[in-house]
């Protein structure tokens, strides 16, 4: 396997689309999905509700609702500390594997070293919170709760309003997500990589094995492939005779260039479900979840939105020109990402991670690595099979 020659394939250059526009945190913590119990009461109330970060193109809907049936049926405590369990074993270390990712190759500085906080209005609202903190804590996250004078002393920029702060260390963030796979992609190429910029349309199977990967730009021969395409994944499974309940969550950030008076620190903003991360260009505050598919454009109420929270949150933040991006998520009905062989095709499945890509990408891939040199990791695959959706 050391002298394996690697071609990686993109519609994009590197460093574009979800890779570019994540809010950079290495969530190690992130483990909880959304399906909590309780959810399938509290949804219609969280899509009527304009101060709530969820929206639904509403011409969607009957295309989603197949998807969203499967989603909702895992809002139980069972599946939810199943799922988290599952989740652990692929983030729950994700800084130390950045930092060995990058280690000896010159881009350390990529990788930021911080705590992760949630910012609370108060300790009840907290304390409403206490069941994601419990399968958290589960999992070995337990956060510290600063209030008061310390909590100012910490973080003197955010509102009156938020009075606790749950802190997490040993967490990190990357201070230009974009940049950051720009350069690995460099490294990757110095190593003696390719980097072919076509789109896949198909794959070509001889004996039930994996011979080519069929691109727009032509045939190109291989012995084994990785599909990590993200929720472009899906129509390829679907050539490949699998049919995968996955949905894009779309998401939007924008990025306050310049900007002064915001967090030290990344900081999920509990009342906006957003995060605020101070990156290089300034700060970025990304959130919000819709479901439209993939061929909609932006929905401007999720930007005001957006807006008017991160101002709600950081009423003292200036800045210069602002940035807006939307993006897409790709979100398995069962949020658990698919890693692992289809069938004995030598094809592998490395995508549909939730908001978690940036986070578990270096686990998985290293998971993936030695999947194709026929040294299966220490862990339990078969939870994140893509043959479990055969």
């Amino acid at each position: 396997m050391s002298d394996a020659h690697v071609t990686i394939v993109d519609r994009l250059p590197p460093g574009e689309g979800t890779s570019h526009g994540n809010a950079g945190v290495l969530a190690a913590c992130s483990v909880a999905p959304v399906t909590a119990p309780g959810l399938v009461k509290k949804a219609p109330h969280m899509v009527m509700n304009p101060d709530f970060p969820l929206f639904v193109r509403w011409g969607y809907v009957p295309k989603l609702l197949p998807w969203l049936r499967k989603y909702l049926s895992h809002a139980n405590d069972v599946d939810t500390r199943r799922i988290a369990a599952s989740l652990t074993d692929i983030i729950g270390d994700a800084v130390h594997q950045h930092q060995a990712l990058v280690a000896g190759t010159g881009l350390e500085k990529w990788v930021q070293l911080s705590d992760y906080s949630f910012a609370y209005t108060d300790r009840a609202a907290f304390e409403r919170d206490a069941y994601t903190w419990d399968v958290r804590a589960a999992n070995g996250f337990v956060p510290t709760l600063i209030e008061g004078p310390d909590l100012r002393a910490r973080e003197p920029n955010l509102s009156p309003e938020i009075g606790l702060l749950a802190t997490l260390s040993d967490h990190g963030y990357v201070r230009d997500p974009g940049g950051y796979v720009k350069a690995l992609a460099k490294a990757f190429t110095d190593a003696g990589g390719h980097i072919l910029q076509a789109e896949i349309k198909d794959f070509e199977i001889t004996a039930e094995h994996v011979t080519a990967v069929l691109t727009d730009t032509g045939r190109l021969p291989c012995d084994s492939a990785v599909l990590a395409t993200g929720v472009w994944s899906k129509p390829l499974m679907a050539k490949l005779g699998l049919t995968i309940p996955l949905e894009t969550e779309r998401g939007y950030h924008i990025i306050f260039e310049n900007a002064e008076n915001g967090p030290s620190h990344p900081i999920m903003v509990s009342t906006g479900k957003f995060v605020a991360t101070p990156m290089a260009a300034g700060v970025r505050c990304a959130g919000i979840l819709e479901f439209g598919g993939l061929k909609a454009g932006p929905n401007r109420k999720a930007f005001d939105l957006l807006r008017r929270q991160t101002k709600a949150a950081f009423p003292a933040m200036t800045w210069g020109q602002e940035i807006e991006w939307q993006g897409h998520r790709p979100a398995p009905s069962d949020s658990l990402p698919l890693i692992g062989e289809i069938r004995t095709s030598g094809i592998y499945t490395a995508f549909g991670h939730h908001h978690i890509g940036l986070t578990g990408g270096p686990k998985t891939g290293r998971m993936v690595a030695a999947l194709l040199a026929d040294k299966p990791p220490n862990i339990d695959l078969a939870r994140f099979s893509p043959m479990r959706f055969a």
